[in-house]
């Protein structure tokens, strides 16, 4: 893709649904960073969901700076933006290869929102030097579909949240009251580009749509909503991941004391009977144990 084209999409930006319009080539955005590239960690990642995983791990790439900045973010310190190292989109097509050669199975850009212009510089530089692991794009999910158009092509497997239907919630957690509308409207655009899942060998996925659901505390009715939304729409077409993991720091949680607890066991098994009872074949569950700060990785800048 030509790159002056994708330099011209920081400066005046409307990659996420902020829509902030500034020019990031000169001053942060509401995302916190500028067009600079910045990255705390790339390594292999062995808890994604299994197809994504698998036995050899993700590569990894932790991106900073966020455009939604939940007030829960168990990723808080890189989302805010204090810690990351610069790079460039040539040493970031390194990483990709270097992942490459520790046997990831694929490539997993965590919180890619506000860098695609130069994630797309990035994987044009690798693919012409032979390139060819499949490319995950995991989200919060509040892309503008515009940003979503540029990356088809580039993308083989989504990996959206859904993170709220109550615009309430939105408001209170993300200051995203409109985050349902977008979401969905996302999901649409990233089913559009690369459809049914397909496997591979070893039960790995190599193309198509998994939509993530962090239960919250005391959400149980959100979550059934968003659980009927995704398969009346979709079917068994996208797979869902049915999350537990909830982790509460409190240090964060001062002024949301209802956050301020771990999903409880019987809260969780309402929402995955609810999917069972809806008839939702393809999905992810968690047992016990996915549950603290242990889950959250060093953000050491290995592999940067």
């Amino acid at each position: 893709m030509d790159s002056d084209f994708l330099s011209s999409q920081y400066k005046n930006c409307r990659l996420c649904h902020r829509l902030c319009g500034i020019d990031r080539t000169s001053t942060a955005g509401r995302c916190g960073m500028t067009s600079q590239i910045f990255a705390a960690r790339a390594a292999l990642h062995y808890w994604e969901e299994p197809c994504i995983s698998g036995e050899c791990g993700s590569g990894t790439v932790f991106f900073s700076g966020c455009s939604l900045g939940c007030v829960y973010c168990q990723n808080h310190n890189i989302a805010l933006g204090k810690t990351g190292r610069a790079i460039d989109a040539g040493r970031l097509a390194e990483i990709f290869f270097e992942l490459c050669e520790k046997g990831a199975a694929n490539i997993n850009l965590v919180t890619p929102t506000h860098y695609i212009p130069s994630i797309i510089q990035a994987l044009d530089l690798a693919r012409s030097a032979g390139f060819r692991l499949p490319v995950v794009y995991n989200t919060g999910n509040y892309e503008t579909v515009d940003a979503l158009k540029l990356l088809d092509g580039y993308v083989d497997i989504y990996l959206p949240d859904f993170k709220y239907w109550s615009l309430e919630r939105a408001k209170r957690y993300s200051g995203a009251p409109d985050y349902a509308e977008h979401a969905i409207k996302n999901i649409k655009e990233m089913f559009r580009q690369v459809g049914e899942p397909v496997f591979a060998e070893h039960s790995l996925i190599k193309r198509g749509v998994i939509v993530r659901h962090l239960m919250l505390p005391g959400s149980l009715s959100d979550s059934k909503r968003i659980i009927e939304y995704l398969y009346k729409t979709y079917g068994n077409s996208v797979y869902l991941s049915i999350m537990n993991q909830f982790t509460p720091l409190s240090e964060q949680l001062t002024n949301f004391p209802e956050l301020n607890r771990t999903v409880t066991e019987k809260e969780y098994n309402k929402l995955i009977d609810y999917a069972i009872a809806l008839g939702v074949e393809n999905a992810y569950i968690q047992e016990g144990g996915t549950v603290g700060e242990s889950f959250i990785p060093s953000f050491d800048y290995e592999g940067i």
